[in-house]
């Protein structure tokens, strides 16, 4: 069964701008009821791949997540890092901000663009287009920037590979960069963000949870270890929060275990009409070429024995996938038809992208395991 994202009530793109009403930044409100009066000094810390299902299958390796999640709250659509990365730093849905996918077409342009890596695939990221380079691909200003413009500090703690990179530029500017080693270091620095008084907002990232289940699996022994040491970070922040200080974990994603691979690679049918396939395993955009979406949608309908639900770009936009707004720019990128998976499958390509297919977890698709995230809110006793 599919969801539909929560924008505007409960979903990715509400968590900061209900954060900065708190802080003093009046154009901001509370979406979410995070009930954070009193709070000045406030981490949002994103775990990369939990999903709240995965949380709530496993409470003994996060006890201290699970005590304080309340009612999940949705990453957008598609269900993928750079989308709900983007939706978080710019309060706005995927359809305004248009980073509408992992992969996706860009007009002009023989090759998908890696929303991730911020490049044509194949190019170098030293080689933008001008209407790729980030600050005019999504131009309007972000979260951060609304709140460092109302006298808010803002700090980012992350890898080093974020810092200055195209998606912390199109989606995450705004915020004094700080990098993170190891997951004690993130919990280190957080603490000390938070340290001088006044409006402060630290926006800390961890990305380790989702390696591991995109390798291993969102079901491995691996996953189920690693979350336990992400709940003693979040732990370890909350602890040493200050007395008007708050902690608010969230997630981008979930993720699935793979069972099902269909190969468009070595499937000459899937790829009849097909000019690019965008996306990724779970959710792919079709780029139809020669054929009508009509052939195109009976054959992949057929070829993947009901297992994807496939949907057509301008029904998916009706139905608020993408919110309730799309810029024509994001319009130009959405797939013709969209293939979303509904159970364990996943579209591959075994030589285009051999990385990605051997993958044991995936995500990006609207089903309850991808779509819904944690929403994790703790306030030092006082």
């Amino acid at each position: 069964m599919l969801l539909s994202p929560r924008y505007g009530t409960g979903s990715l793109a509400d968590v900061v701008p209900s954060v900065l009403s708190y802080l003093g930044v009046d154009s901001e409100t509370d979406r979410l009821g995070l009930n954070l009066h009193g709070a000045l000094r406030v981490c949002v810390l994103m775990i990369d791949g939990l999903g709240s299902e995965q949380l709530a299958a496993h409470p003994e390796h996060a006890p201290f997540l699970t005590a304080h999640t309340a009612a999940p709250i949705s990453a957008g659509f598609p269900s993928t890092t750079a989308t709900s990365l983007s939706s978080l730093g710019t309060g706005l849905p995927p359809g305004e901000h248009g980073v509408v996918g992992y992969s996706v077409a860009i007009p002009g342009h023989k090759r998908l663009m890696n929303s991730l890596q911020w490049k044509l695939q194949g190019a170098s990221s030293d080689d933008l287009p001008l209407e790729l380079v980030p600050e005019r691909f999504q131009p309007i200003p972000t979260a951060f920037e609304r709140a460092r413009d109302a006298g808010v500090d803002v700090v980012h703690i992350g890898p080093s590979m974020q810092n200055g990179s195209g998606l912390t530029r199109a989606s995450l500017r705004g915020a004094e960069f700080r990098a993170s080693i190891s997951l004690a270091d993130l919990a280190a620095e957080t603490t000390i963000a938070l340290e001088p008084t006044g409006p402060t907002l630290v926006y800390a990232y961890h990305g380790d949870l989702d390696l591991v289940g995109h390798v291993r699996g969102p079901d491995s022994l691996a996953s189920r270890l690693h979350l336990r040491h992400v709940d003693l970070m979040a732990e370890s922040i909350a602890a040493r929060l200050p007395e008007d200080g708050a902690l608010v974990v969230v997630a981008d994603h979930g993720m699935v275990q793979i069972e099902r691979r269909f190969d468009y690679d070595t499937i000459p049918e899937l790829r009849d009409g097909v000019r690019l396939l965008g996306g990724e395993p779970r959710m792919r955009y079709l780029y139809i070429r020669d054929r009508s979406v009509d052939d195109v949608e009976a054959t992949w309908s057929e070829l993947l024995n009901g297992r994807f639900t496939m949907v057509r770009k301008d029904d998916a936009i009706e139905r608020g996938w993408f919110g309730p707004t799309v810029t024509s720019g994001a319009y130009e990128r959405i797939g013709d038809l969209l293939a979303l998976a509904e159970d364990s499958s996943a579209v591959i390509r075994s030589q285009a992208e051999s990385t990605a297919s051997a993958l044991n977890g995936h995500h990006g698709s609207l089903t309850s395991a991808e779509l819904l995230v944690p929403a994790t809110v703790f306030r030092p006793h006082r």
